[in-house]
Order: C-alpha cells, then sequence, then structure tokens
C-alpha cells in the first residue's frame, strides 16, 4: 500500500475513533450553557479575541477533548469538568459525565466538586489581599496574633512567621494530626496539641506537608480582620470574583442542588459514596467547594487579569519558592521532563528545562482536582472529578504537554495576527 493512502486510512480511523468516543451514551459530555467552544472574557461576554481565532488552539482543544474521553473510558470516572484559560479568555469550559453512576444527571460547568488541597492555594491569595490592607505582613510572627499558640520550645514558637506556614517549613512530621482531622477533631483543639510534637528540622528550614499546621492561618486572619476565614474569603475572593457556586463549609455544599457525587473504585466495580464533612475542620487546607466556572474564573485572577482584585506583586509573592521540595508526581515528570521542583506560598512549583508550572493537586472524600498554570505563558488549567483514577492524574500534564508541542506554531500564527492589524 502506498504512503499516501496509509496516511489517509489511519486519518478516517482516528476520525471514526474520536466520534465512537464522544458519542458514547455513558460519557454525556456537558458544555457551557451558553455555547461550547465560544470564549469568554473576564466579565463573561463573549469576545472575538485572538486565542478564539487561532487555528492551533482549537486543534489543541480538539485532540484535548478526544483525550479526555478516552480517558474517561478507560478510567471508569462517572464525572469531571474542565476549565482552560488563556491570557485573559476562558478557552474551554465543559462537564462530561454524570454526578452520580447509574444515572443520567450530567456534570455541567456549575456543577460542584469538592477541591481538597486546591484548596490551599486560596489561602496565600486571601493573607496577600490582607498585607496589601496592611492589615498583616508575610513576615509577621503568628504569636502576633495567637499568642497562646505554642511548639515545642519559645524559640520554635517565637520564629515561627505566615510564611512558614504557608509553605510547610514550621518544622513538624509529616501530615502531623491527620488522623485527628479525620476524627473530626476541631481545629482549636489540634493547634494545642502541636506543643507536644517533637520537632524534625528548625523552623523555616525543613518542608513537611501539613494540613493543621497550615489551618494556623485561617486562625490568623479571623484574629486579624475579626471576620471568620469563611466569610472573609467569600467576601474578598469568591463574592468578587462572581465564584457564584464556591463555598467552604459542608452544610454548604449539602445543599446545593447541582453537586458531583463522590466514588469509589470496588472490585465488583464503581460504587457511590457519602460526601462527609472530614476536611471542614481544615477549611485553609482543604474545605473549598467549587464548580468549573468557578475554577475558570480564579485561574483568571492568578494569570493577573484581575488587578482590581489582586495585584501583580502579590501574585509574585505568592508564587515565588521558598523551599525546595521533591515532586512526586510522576506524570508530570513524563509529559514535561520535570527538572526540579519546590514549595511557593501555597503552590508547588515544577521547573523544567525551558517553562515552570505552578502546581496543586487535591484529593478528599473520593473528589480529586489538579490545578495548574504557567504565568509566562498566561495559560492553565483545572480538572475537578468526582472519583481517583487515570483522568485526574494525566489531564493536566497531558494538557500542557500538548501545549508545548504547539507552542510555537500558536504564537506564530498570533504574532502575524496582531502584525496584520496593527497595519490595518
Amino acid at each position: 500500500m502506498k504512503k499516501s493512502n496509509i496516511i489517509i486510512l489511519l486519518s478516517v480511523l482516528t476520525f471514526l475513533l474520536s466520534i465512537y468516543v464522544i458519542e458514547m451514551p455513558a460519557i454525556h459530555s456537558t458544555p457551557h450553557p451558553k455555547q461550547p467552544g465560544v470564549i469568554r472574557s473576564v466579565n463573561h461576554q463573549p469576545l472575538t479575541s485572538v486565542s478564539a481565532e487561532n487555528p492551533h488552539i482549537q486543534q489543541l482543544l480538539a485532540e484535548y477533548e478526544v483525550a479526555i474521553n478516552n480517558l474517561m473510558i478507560t478510567s471508569q470516572t462517572p464525572g469531571a469538568a474542565i476549565a482552560i484559560v488563556k491570557d485573559s479568555s476562558i478557552i474551554y469550559l465543559k462537564g462530561f459525565g454524570v454526578k452520580a453512576y447509574g444515572t443520567k444527571d450530567s456534570v455541567d460547568t456549575e456543577t460542584v466538586f469538592r477541591l481538597g488541597s486546591v484548596s490551599k492555594c486560596f489561602a496565600p491569595m486571601l493573607t496577600g489581599l490582607l498585607v496589601e490592607d496592611k492589615v498583616l505582613a508575610w513576615n509577621d510572627k503568628v504569636i502576633k496574633y495567637l499568642p497562646g499558640f505554642a511548639l515545642q520550645s519559645k524559640e520554635q514558637t517565637d520564629q515561627l512567621l505566615l510564611r512558614h506556614v504557608l509553605s510547610h517549613t514550621v518544622g513538624l512530621p509529616y501530615h502531623t494530626y491527620t488522623n485527628l482531622i479525620e476524627e473530626g477533631e476541631t481545629l482549636p483543639s489540634m493547634l494545642s496539641k502541636l506543643k507536644d510534637i517533637n520537632m524534625i528540622g528548625t523552623v523555616g528550614h525543613v518542608y513537611s506537608y501539613q494540613n493543621v499546621a497550615y489551618s494556623i492561618i485561617g486562625e490568623v486572619i479571623h484574629a486579624a480582620s475579626g471576620k471568620s476565614y469563611e466569610n472573609l474569603m467569600t467576601e474578598r475572593i469568591f463574592a468578587p470574583l462572581h465564584m457564584d457556586q464556591a463555598s467552604i463549609s459542608y452544610a454548604d455544599i449539602m445543599k446545593n442542588t447541582n453537586v458531583a457525587r463522590p466514588h469509589k473504585h470496588l472490585r465488583s466495580g464503581m460504587a457511590i459514596t457519602s460526601i462527609n464533612d472530614t476536611y471542614y475542620n481544615v477549611a485553609p487546607a482543604g474545605g473549598v467547594n467549587a464548580s468549573a466556572s468557578d475554577m475558570a474564573l480564579w485561574i483568571e485572577a492568578l494569570l493577573g487579569n484581575r488587578k482590581d482584585i489582586v495585584t501583580d506583586k502579590t501574585l509574585n509573592e505568592i508564587f515565588t519558592p521558598v523551599i525546595h521540595a521533591p515532586s512526586k508526581n510522576r506524570n508530570f515528570r513524563r509529559y514535561i521532563h520535570q527538572t526540579d521542583s519546590y514549595y511557593a506560598l501555597g503552590w508547588r512549583v515544577l521547573d523544567s528545562k525551558t517553562d515552570t508550572l505552578f502546581y496543586h493537586g487535591g484529593y478528599v472524600n473520593g473528589y480529586r482536582s489538579e490545578l495548574a498554570i504557567n504565568r509566562k505563558d498566561k495559560i492553565g488549567i483545572c480538572i475537578l472529578t468526582n472519583s481517583t483514577g487515570a483522568l485526574a492524574d494525566n489531564s493536566a500534564p497531558y494538557f500542557f504537554n500538548l501545549y508545548l508541542l504547539r507552542r510555537d506554531s500558536i504564537q506564530q500564527w498570533e504574532n502575524r495576527h496582531r502584525m496584520m492589524a496593527n497595519t490595518k
């Protein structure tokens, strides 16, 4: 068979496979209610942008969607929702699958998921807004606001800064008292027990991931502002960004009628499980609920497009690496040839030879979330799923792999477009 005929045959087979995958009745891809593929600006109005017209971006999104549909099947993921932002535009916003296995209740872009540890990304932003207001400072001591707080020694307690809390450099053993979180103990009670724990290193000099100690920031914010962490997050971030479905409580997710149910994998297949109240007792570490639409607006702010909300100075502070933190994410290493990793303030920093990705993943109660942005190219993605599996594990790194393969073509087309627009 001639080479040209082989290429044609492979193209036809690929096209037929993509149709088969997309048309599978178990998938139920659900677009943004207003229209799939329509790029929207930060104020949610239809936008004719360079990215909207770029055929290389459209090809990227089409190929990525085929891959997502395939992963939905192979990973047996019941439901997912994805948001992608480029520059100041939401270029992709879509729901896939169902809220509960065995039903036809489709996930849409307003369907709420639990974020788990992706919640940690919100705490430094709120802290930064209070720094801008001169209510807090990054290098303030914790005991300035919580005079009764104590670590094992007075010296360690005196050394602990807000920056250490947000970068997991408190010096406590890995996941200190996470078992008490899952037993439902209150945050004040867990914090009072930290003085009984032997430190593994000097404050500020050792990376050790935390949930209880990370949530110190919520108590500091409450003490400094006079408002609860949850209320101030709504007032300063959720409401101004119009993240209408976002919340930080078990009560809020339980009263929402458009919620994805969590699932677990059993030998006999997929099983729906109950939404529980675990980790809402450490809200800064794992308590945020949100939809893909909410996360698209959040990414816009993270990319520096909402200067009415947060300054570039604050974003730069948040994303500056604090400490070397080896990453266990093998999927990113495989797809983007990661060379090193750090932890900033509430964010992992993944370096490659040419790029830096800022990333966080989350797992709680059967939900998985992935959030990653490239600040240099002003592009970001969030994936929300209601089960674990290969889709959640691979969807963010695979997207950036596709993007990096097409980046030169995307940028060349946009440069030509801008030059032509300027000569008219």
